[in-house]
């Protein structure tokens, strides 16, 4: 490790290697500095096929707490899922909503104790104004660090770091552990859609615990991951992220604080286009987290589109040929096509990006999260489409480029959703490995 010059703190350290980092103020809750690339994306993007990586780029996005004796009943009135069963030491992927029905705010959600949760990653209960938090409910902010290892080693180097066996702990479980004697949480969750763990603890000893993490993993495959290339699992892996494949529906009317970021938007859809860029729980499939037992913002509307739903979510697959023809376009004369970057595009972030998609040019949806997969050798992006244009196979034509500028038509069709089906993180017996 070397001694940095950076006056912005980082949750890992520096090796004294090529490094890029990414600096922006767009009114999130996400860091303003973070480590870009590291080895490469053409490296980094083996890491949870080959070996494991571990990603540092969500830390210091809280957590936020939520305690109080009237901590469980006042968030639950917020998401849609129930907490009838949630017992200490579990995770929820907790989903909250407007009134309409549209995503605000999810991530997931750790009951520590009866009357305590901590909540990461700008989930659950978002943008909450101090005045809309009831008596008998406390939200305060850590300043932790959050780290994922994911891919098929994870478990093995995760074991070797903390001395122990974690196969105890399921899938959406936490528990306490040490590495080199300083306390950590485990957990295991992960976007990759293969087996994933996460690390939580002060951000006084993120460092510490990256360094033991990394060195642990070095003949195990494990690599730096960064926001360069972090996104592209998460469209392998079929988990739509907000601030990415849409955007969060808080009003930037009544939350000044989020209007940059909606001046950032890209794709063909006009940037006016507020809703082509919000999703509902059932657009992306988590309708299933739904329970009834209780109110909460938008239940209406979500119980009404769960009766008639209109749109899901599919991985569409790109046509080679249609790809290859934006880069050629910059070698013709004329106004060249926007290339399409790698390993996601556009290279930028956050930016909700908001392709149009037709059949016999009739719009039938949305394109987002367009990514290349060094595993499966395709350019693939998320389709929240009309379910009559959803079975597989079915082809389709995505606007690509900006609102405004030169659009190129390209080929598509409808694929399995997610694209990575094996060895899924739910799926996966941790005791038998």
């Amino acid at each position: 490790m070397v001694e940095s010059s950076f006056s912005a703190r980082l949750p890992h350290p520096f090796y004294g290697d090529h490094v890029l980092y990414h600096a922006y103020d767009w009114g999130t809750n996400l860091p303003g500095i973070r480590a870009w690339e590291f080895g490469g994306w053409r490296q980094e993007s083996t890491s949870w096929v080959d070996g494991c990586y571990i990603h540092a780029g969500l830390s210091r996005t809280g957590p936020t707490t939520i305690s109080g004796p009237g901590a469980a009943e006042w968030l639950e009135s917020q998401v849609i899922n129930s907490f009838a069963t949630f017992p200490v030491g579990s995770m929820k992927h907790a989903v909250m909503c407007n009134d309409d029905g549209l995503i605000v705010a999810h991530g997931i959600v750790e009951r520590k104790a009866d009357d305590h949760f901590e909540s990461f990653a700008g989930g659950p209960p978002g943008r909450v104004a101090p005045t809309d938090v009831p008596d008998g409910v406390t939200i305060g902010r850590l300043d932790h660090y959050l780290f994922q290892i994911a891919g098929p080693t994870s478990l093995e180097v995760l074991e070797r770091v903390t001395g122990e066996s974690l196969r105890d702990v399921g899938f959406l479980r936490f528990r306490d552990t040490t590495i080199q004697g300083i306390p950590t949480e485990v957990g295991r969750i992960g976007m990759t859609g293969n087996l994933a763990y996460e690390l939580h603890g002060p951000m006084a000893d993120a460092s510490a615990v990256y360094d033991a993490v990394y060195q642990a993993g070095q003949d195990l495959g494990l690599q730096r991951l960064g926001w360069g290339t972090y996104l592209v699992n998460h469209v392998e892996g079929g988990f739509p992220q907000q601030t990415w494949t849409f955007a969060t529906a808080f009003d930037p009317d009544r939350h000044p604080e989020v209007a940059g970021f909606w001046r950032n938007v890209s794709g063909s859809v006009d940037p006016a286009d507020r809703r082509a860029r919000t999703r509902t729980p059932v657009e992306v499939r988590w309708h299933n987290m739904a329970r009834f037992d209780h109110d909460f913002p938008g239940r209406d509307a979500l119980q009404a589109e769960i009766a008639n739903p209109t749109r899901t979510t599919v991985t569409l697959r790109w046509n080679h040929e249609d790809v290859l023809d934006t880069y050629a376009s910059l070698l013709r004369d004329g106004e060249p096509y926007q290339p399409i970057e790698f390993p996601y595009a556009p290279q930028r972030w956050p930016m909700a990006h908001a392709d149009h998609v037709l059949i016999d040019g009739q719009e039938i949806g949305w394109s987002s999260g367009t990514a290349y997969s060094s595993r499966f050798r395709e350019v693939i992006s998320m389709g929240c489409l009309d379910l009559a244009a959803t079975e597989q196979g079915t082809p389709v034509t995505v606007l690509w480029g900006n609102h405004g500028g030169p659009l190129k038509e390209i080929r598509a069709t409808v694929e399995r959703f997610p694209y990575l089906t094996d060895g899924r993180n739910s799926d996966v017996d941790a005791a038998r490995l």
